[in-house]
């Protein structure tokens, strides 16, 4: 009787402290892996899965989780926002309303899934609290419940279905996410456990105590140890489980067995709260407030007592390396000289502070210019040189030449005064406007100038066409047919009959001797005119010089006609008529014609 009132009495106490539990999930923030996009976002969403409704399990109550389709893994994760004490943990998948069945469709998606209860998002850094292997269509609830005492910060959903791994019959092609909730039940707060999470854990430096019994599960607070966590860390240790080495204190009794802070500071050489780290490079000594000297090495300044332990730095001599060398000299011993590329080096370090000659760099100027830069400080950048080549780290210039369309020496340039190509040696073609052609190609960016065709416009028109772009259309009226200027149009040997004009496409209209006759004509009839002129007064001349002449010459015969003698015996003769006395040409006429006789 007492045994059955003790099993009663058991049963309803379990029954009261699982009452007592909060879901601790609820309205936390959540996450799922390939969220079904189909529909809208407020029906598939992972925040469904915290909502605390689960009144309508199906895709268009707008309760549940519903994951993409064709995935091979699906995961859902819950942020309980804080590591928790968790008892255990409920999940109710998505029936769509229906009688749950091996029949019904979205039982296989579920089958084969895992629970994990991690502190971080990684579920491999976590607890697996459950792994299906045994469910099957038949046996798997619609509403699954766990216990997981366990304690952390995110609870993960897990479901995958890999390639070239063998799943048991019934389980789906895909993993899936078809959850409406999952409600994580534990304490909201750590350190409690009991009816309503209201009794404190009995060890007060347990991590964390078991939520129905207080019995510490989690191990000790950091710097607690023992059975109940009662015993502090032993002198020299701090930390979680003890298990953390103190620094160097200069008394470890003032290790705090928490934090492990020296308490009452470091020994020489170390600093910091816990005092593990050593003195700054260059410091050393007590709170590392004491500087190194001019160590040749300053990771050899011996942190501790700040003694050089490979001697004085280039640049300094003498016991305490504080002499500076001379001028132009440093390095150990003062032995080294400062590098020839150099405007002037430092006489402590050997760095070039005055800088580099053209075409050095880095701080000691032994480092010639990177490739494709050269000049002062390394600053100008290389032109185009023949195949992409570097130039001359100092002057610039591209010892093997330039590339295509630049000039020399430093290939900075491209080619001008309408030349183009290789060392600028091409000369452009007849560009529109009499702008450059392109100096790699020699190609007229705006087209060609009137006459000229082809991509570098060094090409006349074909026959029969000229001006812009060859376009026109040589005259047909041409002597010969459509051969003209490739530039003006000008037909080169004339034009054939009946036309005229420069381009042969006047009509030819005969000249009128009214006002149509040309100059020419009127010339020569003038100079024709002055020549019948002229040859007329010769002819008078020669005339009147020949007549002049016979006068002087000729002394005209008297005719006489005999007449009865006179009283002095003397016969009288008649003259002969006076008309005929005075044409002396006719008298030589007629004494020629007697000779003739």
């Amino acid at each position: 009787m007492r045994m059955l009132c003790f099993l009663i009495g058991f049963f309803c106490n379990l029954n009261d402290f699982l009452s007592a539990l909060e879901n601790i999930a609820l309205q936390k923030p959540s996450y799922q892996r390939h969220r079904y996009e189909n529909i809208q976002e407020a029906l598939t969403k992972a925040s469904n899965a915290v909502d605390g409704e689960k009144s309508n399990l199906s895709v268009w109550g707008g309760q549940c989780v519903i994951s993409d389709i064709n995935k091979q893994s699906a995961l859902l994760w819950v942020n309980l926002t804080s590591i928790l004490s968790i008892d255990h943990i409920t999940i109710y998948f998505r029936t769509e309303n229906k009688m749950w069945a091996p029949t019904y469709g979205m039982i296989h998606r579920v089958l084969g899934f895992s629970l994990y209860v991690s502190n971080t998002t990684d579920k491999s850094e976590g607890t697996l609290c459950f792994k299906d292997t045994n469910f099957t269509l038949s046996t798997i609830p619609s509403i699954f419940n766990v216990t997981c005492p366990v304690h952390g910060q995110y609870v993960i959903y897990y479901n995958e279905r890999l390639p070239g791994v063998t799943y048991p019959d019934g389980y789906s092609k895909d993993a899936h996410n078809d959850l409406c909730e999952v409600e994580v039940y534990g304490c909201p707060n750590p350190g409690y456990y009991g009816n309503n999470c209201s009794i404190p854990c009995p060890d007060p430096q347990c991590k964390y105590c078991d939520l129905e019994t207080g019995t510490c599960r989690g191990g000790c607070n950091p710097g607690y140890q023992g059975h109940k966590c009662e015993l502090e860390c032993t002198d020299g240790f701090y930390g979680d489980g003890c298990q953390k080495q103190c620094g160097l204190c200069i008394n470890m009794t003032q290790c705090h067995h928490v934090t492990g802070t020296c308490l009452g500071g470091c020994e020489p050489g170390y600093k910091g709260d816990n005092c593990i780290q050593v003195c700054d490079i260059g410091t050393f000594g007590l709170h590392c407030n004491e500087k190194c000297g001019q160590c040749r090495d300053l990771t050899e300044c011996l942190h501790m007592n700040g003694s050089c332990l490979s001697g004085c730095s280039s640049g300094y001599q003498g016991d305490m390396c504080k002499t500076s060398c001379p001028n132009g000299t440093f390095g150990f011993g003062c032995v080294n000289h400062c590098n020839n590329t150099c405007r002037g080096c430092n006489t402590v370090n050997g760095l070039c502070d005055a800088g580099c000659y053209p075409g050095w760099r880095g701080v000691y100027c032994h480092q010639i210019c990177s490739t494709g830069y050269y000049g002062d400080n390394c600053s100008m950048k290389c032109g185009y040189c023949l195949n992409d080549e570097t130039c001359h780290h100092i002057n610039g210039s591209c010892l093997s030449g330039c590339g295509i369309g630049y000039q020399a020496p430093f290939c900075t340039n491209e080619c001008y005064n309408d030349t183009y190509g290789q060392d600028c040696a091409e000369t452009c073609g007849h560009c529109s406007d009499s702008k450059p052609c392109h100096h790699i190609n020699g190609s007229c960016v705006n087209g060609c100038a009137p006459g000229f065709k082809g991509t570098r416009c060094v090409e006349e028109c074909d026959m029969g066409h000229y001006g812009i772009r060859c376009l026109q259309e040589c005259s047909s009226f041409c002597k010969m047919s459509r051969d003209c200027h490739h530039v003006t149009g000008y037909c080169k040997d004339g034009c054939k009959s009946g036309w005229q004009g420069n381009d042969c496409l006047e009509e030819y209209k005969p000249l009128d001797s009214s006002n149509n006759l040309p100059p020419t004509f009127y010339i020569v009839l003038g100079l024709f005119c002055a020549s019948l002129l002229l040859n007329g007064l010769f002819v008078a001349y020669i005339i009147t010089l020949r007549k002049s002449r016979d006068i002087k010459v000729y002394k005209p015969e008297l005719s006489f006609k005999k007449k009865n003698a006179g009283q002095d015996g003397e016969a009288e003769y008649d003259s002969v008529n006076e008309g005929y006395q005075e044409l002396g040409v006719l008298g030589i006429s007629m004494r020629t014609y007697d000779t003739l006789q």
